[in-house]
């Protein structure tokens, strides 16, 4: 995998999850143990397994390969590997802008943006989705037509709990059906992956920004997204939802003229590389105009 960050350094990267999801998505035998291992029985069971006290004994490897810093997060003891996968990070961990203008990161993650042409398609990682297809809502993705999208894919080392992006009113929750397949780029060229994957989207009437949809996308082995709220007012950094287990990813939608992202995220992104990102980062800033709707 490409990877930028904000200083300008590039650099390639491969980890354990990368190889195995390769062998998964690029040969014949893959493939062919993928079609029992994305059922929605095999999530389940798989969600509940890392729910028992026993799956604890994954933490501590888990910790060392992937190098976290168990200092960033709230001391406590963990009753599962589950538990332990959505623990909470201290708050001066991810700070975020408290100028009003400013777009922050709804979470953790390597960042790609496009742009939604007239026709509502754009491009993530080699393979061509809409928005249509993603909402399942036509009169909703028309709204979006010109704008920018914005995908932040998580992978099991990102913080995995997500945040607001602004003061504003939140719509309710619409989930979408689907599949446990990985959102990992490489599964792209094989699988319609935004089209299987079960999803949650909602509109969030914002001051700054306008309306921004908000998508989120499970993968293989996470069973449930959990959003905490449904209709009701919200406040910049406050604490959205989170992620079990696996990779998984977050879309913004923006609507035309409403923001200005940061132009190395562009650049980054037509040169092939996911930018890193931080919850509570600047991305960006308002161009003018307020979504609130109640």
């Amino acid at each position: 995998m490409k990877y930028a960050e904000w200083n300008g350094r590039r650099f390639e990267a491969e980890n354990g999850q990368d190889r195995l999801l390769e062998k998964l998505y690029t040969t014949r035998m893959g493939r062919i143990l993928l079609k029992p291992l994305t059922g929605r029985m095999v999530s389940r069971l798989g969600g509940k397994l890392l729910d028992t006290s026993i799956s604890r004994i994954a933490i501590r490897p888990f910790v060392r390969a992937n190098g976290i810093v168990m200092e960033d997060y709230r001391k406590t003891k963990y009753r599962s590997y589950n538990d332990f996968f959505t623990r909470q990070i201290k708050p001066e961990k991810r700070p975020f802008s408290k100028e009003p203008c400013d777009l922050i990161s709804p979470c953790d993650g390597k960042v790609s943006v496009y742009s939604i042409s007239e026709h509502t398609n754009f491009k993530i990682k080699h393979t061509w989705y809409s928005v249509r297809s993603l909402l399942r809502n036509p009169k909703l993705a028309a709204r979006y037509k010109g704008g920018t999208c914005v995908v932040f894919r998580l992978t099991v080392d990102d913080y995995h709990r997500y945040c607001y992006v602004d003061d504003g009113h939140k719509g309710k929750n619409h989930a979408v059906p689907g599949v446990f397949h990985t959102v990992h780029p490489v599964a792209n060229d094989f699988v319609p992956v935004f089209k299987e994957n079960s999803r949650v989207y909602t509109t969030l009437y914002t001051e700054h920004f306008g309306p921004v949809v908000q998508v989120e996308v499970g993968a293989l082995m996470v069973g449930r997204i959990h959003n905490y709220h449904g209709e009701c007012d919200i406040r910049k950094g406050m604490e959205k939802g989170r992620f079990e287990f696996g990779g998984s990813t977050i879309i913004l939608l923006l609507q035309k003229d409403r923001v200005n992202l940061d132009s190395r995220l562009w650049e980054n992104t037509l040169d092939g590389y996911e930018t890193k990102v931080k919850m509570g980062e600047t991305i960006g800033t308002a161009l003018g105009g307020t979504g609130i709707k109640k």
